[in-house]
């Protein structure tokens, strides 16, 4: 699976990320309460930031997520590595502008990089911080099915609880993201 193509919708255009994108993008992830209810909320910090997309860099997936209308970097997405002998990704790492909270913006995000998935795997995973109420409505908006797996990790903010949503191929094409 290509992890970094260039997506583009009626609205978006996804592109893989690239260095120079950093003033753009910390423009937007840069303020508090993009952050609020995640589970690393100080992300927003320029060395919290730094660590999170120059890891977005070194990892591969990770794009730039760009406004047609008005040429600008309202936030970013990413895949994770293909997992299961290919037969999932998962999609997360992601945030918006507060500008472009509760519109069409994340459905439209999401739509193109599931159909890009899920024509290369069989499941998209999501894992979603447990108390990350805004992202939790989003994926129940865009058709994400909550499994019954759950994920712990030990970090350095505390222990990080996620919930794992999934879509599949099986769930796509009748859900909230199709066409």
């Amino acid at each position: 699976m290509n992890r970094q193509p260039v997506l583009e919708g009626e609205r978006l255009l996804l592109r893989p990320l690239q260095p120079s994108d950093w003033d753009a993008l910390y423009a937007v992830g840069g303020k508090p309460e993009v952050w609020a209810q995640h589970p690393v909320s100080d992300r927003w910090e320029e060395p919290a930031f730094r660590a999170f997309f120059d890891d977005g860099l070194a990892g591969g997936g990770a794009f730039a997520v760009i406004d047609k209308a008005r040429g600008r970097i309202i936030g970013s997405s990413r895949y994770g590595p293909v997992e299961l002998d290919g037969a999932q990704v998962e999609i997360g790492w992601t945030f918006l502008s507060t500008d472009y909270w509760g519109g069409p913006f994340n459905r439209e995000m999401k739509r193109l990089m599931v159909e890009h998935a899920l024509a290369n795997v069989d499941r998209v995973v999501f894992r979603v911080g447990d108390t990350n109420i805004r992202s939790r409505k989003a994926m129940e908006k865009i058709g994400g099915v909550l499994t019954d797996g759950t994920e712990e990790i030990d970090a350095p903010q505390g222990l990080i609880v996620h919930v794992i949503y999934e879509i599949t191929r099986e769930t796509f094409p009748t859900g909230p993201l199709a066409r």
